[in-house]
């Protein structure tokens, strides 16, 4: 029988399964898009239904991807997406979240983020986002690709404490934000979205990962998984074409890592000494 998934909660109260569903990479071959919908729509059947995508995957067409994933079936979803910094201008993030918006086919979007710091002023884009949720196109806004300075310079913004997560590069091979952002997000109650949890594949072709996990009886996805699971307030966000992969994926819930083979994965990949510049892909 599985586990529940574990959860995140944001600021407001809000919570979320800790291990949802991304989209990078999907929509970029019309040949794949039955089978993308297909895993999606397999994933929110087991309770994965936390959706991260963006207007950059695919020039919208992740966007549309999740649309067609979740059309009749919008109740109890928890949609993410994200502005491209070249658009978070005031005008430009209005104007793209209207665009994500028709692309999602949602008349909401739970969580717009900015996707990293770009050339427009960030005060700018905080106010279109407080504009976007008073008027109720999103529920919430936060940001990705954020370091630990740039999230205290976005608290000093009038509006700035309002940012509800950030989204960064985080894996067992790719730790260094528990240096200093992780402590700083969970003293700020701010959940922490780890994308590419599996490190674009690399981690499932790790042989110590790999010899570790097979002595468990699980997968290295499975494993790597689970030590994200195992952290308060971090959100996994696995992309995977295959609904057989997404089933794998959500079985990593059901596995409850002993303080021996924690340990065992700090040693196989160490967490950080000193702060380290905050790694992105």
């Amino acid at each position: 029988m599985s586990h529940p998934l574990p959860s995140a909660t944001f600021p407001d109260g809000q919570s979320v399964p800790a291990l949802g569903l991304g989209t990078w990479h999907m929509g970029e071959d019309q040949a794949s898009a039955k089978a993308e919908i297909r895993a999606l729509q397999a994933g929110i059947d087991c309770g994965m239904t936390l959706i991260d995508t963006a207007e950059m995957y695919a020039g919208g067409g992740a966007e549309e991807i999740t649309g067609e994933a979740i059309k009749g079936r919008r109740d109890g979803l928890f949609i993410v997406s994200k502005v491209m910094p070249s658009n978070a201008s005031h005008k430009g993030t209005l104007a793209a979240c209207e665009a994500s918006l028709r692309r999602l086919g949602t008349e909401r979007i739970d969580l717009y983020l900015l996707h990293w710091p770009g050339r427009h002023p960030l005060r700018d884009t905080v106010v279109a986002f407080e504009e976007l949720r008073s008027s109720g196109k999103i529920a919430r806004w936060g940001v990705s690709n954020f370091d630990t300075l740039a999230m205290r310079q976005l608290s000093a913004l009038p509006k700035g404490k309002d940012c509800a997560a950030n989204q960064v590069l985080y894996n067992l091979s790719t730790r260094g934000i528990e240096f200093d952002l992780l402590p700083w997000m969970t003293d700020n109650a701010m959940p922490l979205m780890a994308y590419s949890p599996l490190d674009e594949g690399r981690l499932l072709r790790n042989p110590d990962l790999g010899k570790m996990a097979g002595q468990m009886g699980v997968s290295p996805a499975q494993l790597a998984l689970a030590f994200l699971l195992a952290r308060d307030n971090v959100i996994a966000i696995p992309k995977s074409s295959s609904p057989e992969r997404v089933a794998e994926n959500r079985a990593s819930a059901d596995i409850e890592l002993t303080d021996d083979q924690i340990a065992e994965l700090d040693r196989l990949f160490p967490a950080p000494r000193s702060r380290e510049p905050l790694q992105m892909i």
